[in-house]
């Protein structure tokens, strides 16, 4: 099957958070079960190129309409970790994707709309024909609309679109301005069925387009496609949702376990596998050493993750106090997305100063993440709401027991050691359901006792996280499945 994905992101050469890892993971398993996929994604000035193999000009004068303008733009592909990837770079006044970074411009949907208006112009200027045009989130939400509306009387009339909603929270709302600048039609787009939002009579509504005009739409978990359907998650495109349900999935994400993998991580300093726990044991001892953190018979609680209310800050807060409270150490590593988060953690900072049982990291550090999940005995989830979640996959690969809440992926990928109707070897974590301190307790408290009280017990957890299956196999599966069904 010839598959093309569209998105704003690809790990590593493009990546701000899990959207990356996805489209890269996705990919590389397709790629690897014999079918043919290309990755498009606009050519930003701050791409690492430098991991990109084997570039070349594929397309030197490729116009794409803009308002009543036509913007030339030059492609060039190359070899991304065996994927094969192309990138659409406009020589216009407009500067589109030369900002210094790929998110956070006011005029991101004009952005986007150009980006996925040149995708499908260069598909269909270079002769390609793909049976699927795989998109992700509200930023190639317009690429559906285009392609009935536009492409499909123009002779691009091979491929089925399928689009992927990673997190609903955005949705690419803006006035009609991007359908004008796409040359769509705002007064036959902006209607109730179609692209114009629920709460606001003159916005439109990108994502609900996707969600309109795709052949399929997928989720990225059972659990949150039930939740964007049935609760207040669906953020105002329940009836939408509901209208076009025969074709909405839940598909839950994989990690890339050849870079996840305790045994082959560059980044660790001792390798390890569940034949050879030992070597957690010395990942454990350095980041102590790494970290300041004191030599002692405790367990590290972990925290790794964008420090965004999604997230659930107010609660990772208070894990780090409760797990100091309750002998043990803790670590956090994180950005925070807005200045009163920034000041929370700095609090905290600010009072575990010289407690040599905490350690707060307040940034990105990739090498960093590696070592904290090899040396973590337990990793604390709180999200308010969590489409999928990686960082739990990745911590059950590194033996590191998962503390999650009860919500979206979190739920379909961790299943509770006391709860879980399941055998002993096939539970994984600690889960709770309450996003409050109580709540929060009731797990993690339990995952500290059996550390501290049932040690074989809690090596047995490392070890069925260590053993179950996380990989995109049977993901990439599912998505084959719904490829195949909607297959011209």
């Amino acid at each position: 099957m010839y598959i093309t994905q569209v998105g704003a992101e690809c790990a590593p050469v493009a990546k701000v958070g899990g959207l990356g890892d996805v489209i890269h993971g996705l990919s590389r398993e397709l790629t690897r079960q014999g079918h043919q996929v290309e990755v498009i994604l606009p050519k930003y000035d701050c791409l690492r190129l430098e991991l990109v193999e084997d570039r070349q000009r594929v397309c030197e004068e490729l116009r794409v309409p803009f308002y009543d303008q036509w913007l030339p733009c030059r492609v060039e592909s190359g070899t991304l970790d065996g994927i094969r990837c192309c990138f659409i770079d406009p020589d216009s006044d407009h500067g589109f994707f030369r900002r210094g970074r790929i998110y956070g411009e006011v005029d991101d949907p004009g952005r986007f709309a150009f980006f996925s208006r040149a995708v499908l112009e260069f598909l269909l200027k270079t002769g390609r024909q793909p049976d699927i045009i795989h998109c992700h989130d509200w930023h190639t939400a317009l690429l559906s609309v285009l392609r009935w509306e536009v492409y499909e009387a123009l002779g691009l009339d091979r491929p089925r679109v399928c689009h992927t909603l990673h997190n609903p929270a955005y949705q690419g709302i803006a006035g009609e301005y991007p359908l004008r600048a796409a040359g769509l039609d705002p007064a036959r787009l902006m209607t109730r069925a179609r692209l114009l939002d629920q709460d606001n009579p003159h916005a439109v509504n990108l994502l609900k387009g996707a969600i309109v005009y795709a052949n399929a739409v997928t989720t990225v978990s059972p659990r949150h496609a039930w939740e964007l359907l049935h609760t207040e998650q669906g953020l105002g495109l329940q009836e939408t949702l509901h209208i076009h349900g025969h074709k909405f999935h839940g598909v839950l994400n994989g990690i890339d376990e050849d870079t996840w993998s305790p045994r082959t991580d560059p980044h660790i300093v001792h390798s390890y596998g569940p034949e050879n726990l030992p070597g957690k044991a010395r990942n454990k001892r350095h980041l102590r050493r790494r970290l300041g953190l004191a030599e002692a018979a405790k367990p590290i609680v972990a925290i790794v993750s964008r420090l965004d209310r999604q997230k659930g800050v107010e609660l990772m807060g208070h894990a780090i106090h409760y797990a100091l409270g309750n002998g043990c150490q803790t670590v956090l590593l994180g950005s925070a997305s807005e200045p009163w988060i920034e000041e929370l953690f700095q609090k905290i900072a600010r009072q575990t100063e010289g407690n040599t049982d905490c350690h707060l990291a307040l940034r990105h550090d990739e090498e960093l993440s590696h070592q904290i999940h090899a040396g973590a005995d337990i990793l604390v989830v709180p999200s308010l709401y969590e489409p999928c979640g990686l960082t739990q996959m990745i911590a059950m690969r590194y033996g590191v027991v998962p503390v999650v809440r009860r919500v979206g992926g979190l739920v379909d990928s961790v299943f509770d050691a006391n709860y879980a109707d399941k055998a002993f070897e096939e539970v994984t974590g600690f889960l709770f359901d309450d996003p409050t301190p109580e709540g929060l307790e009731s797990a993690l408290g339990r995952a500290i006792r059996l550390w501290f009280h049932y040690p074989e017990y809690f090596r047995q957890l490392r070890l069925n996280g260590m053993h179950t299956d996380n990989s995109w196999a049977e993901p990439a599966q599912h998505y084959l499945d719904i490829f195949e069904a909607i297959k011209a």
